[in-house]
């Protein structure tokens, strides 16, 4: 299974999905003009991921901004990862927020409040 490096731009984050060691990682700031455009690819190699994950699987967000477009798109993440869950691998969700966001803290919550994954909040200096 390929592996997707996306290297981030100014309206897309940078995208780390490594199958071999079970870490996906968002980063950045996510405002494509096409928000399901961008994230179909995403999202389709999370469900090819889930007919053969590692044991352990997880999703680091790395996220210093997204637009409302975007947030429907993530949720949809964790709703695949929601699914391959106790399915022969244990998701854990890392968000992380920098300490005076409280909008990104927030969405953490909201997220982790609609989704039933392990979440842990991590609060950085800088992201």
């Amino acid at each position: 299974m390929e592996n997707i490096n996306l290297e981030g731009t100014p309206k897309t984050p940078t995208v780390n999905f490594d199958a071999t060691k079970g870490e996906l990682e968002l980063k950045g700031r996510s405002i494509p003009e096409n928000s399901v455009e961008f994230y179909s690819s995403l999202n389709k190699w999370i469900e090819d991921y889930g007919k053969n994950p590692k044991a352990e699987t997880q999703f680091n967000v790395k996220l210093e901004y997204f637009n409302t477009s975007s947030s429907k798109c993530i949720l949809d993440l964790f709703k695949l990862l929601e699914g391959i869950n106790g399915n022969g691998t244990d998701v854990k969700v890392n968000w992380y927020f920098e300490e005076d966001d409280e909008d990104m803290e927030e969405a953490g919550e909201d997220y982790q409040a609609i989704i039933p994954l392990p979440f842990k909040m991590i609060e950085v200096e800088e992201i």
